[in-house]
């Protein structure tokens, strides 16, 4: 099968099956959902994904490989998530 989100950097068979699972299946669903929407996503299905695979979603996003995304990228990525979990 050809798992378009398998050919962004970062992302693998499981993070892509989860994130299938959530009924994101393409790079411009994940674009529209974004980083922190997805990953909220994922981990609300019950899968056990850690701050990496926010930040390989991000990265995936921006063509990067997480661990070259810049300190400040992560803090706002983990302050949109901590809003986002506080809102409901």
């Amino acid at each position: 099968m050809n798992d378009e989100l398998q050919t962004l950097k970062n992302l693998g068979k499981t993070s892509s099956q989860w994130l299938h699972a959530v009924g994101i299946h393409s790079a411009s669903d994940l674009r529209r959902h974004g980083a922190v929407e997805a990953y909220r996503a994922v981990r609300a299905r019950g899968f056990r994904a850690s701050k990496v695979l926010l930040y390989s979603i991000e990265g995936a996003l921006l063509d990067v490989h997480w661990s070259e995304l810049p300190q400040t990228r992560k803090e706002s990525l983990n302050l949109q998530l901590e809003a986002a979990a506080n809102a409901g």
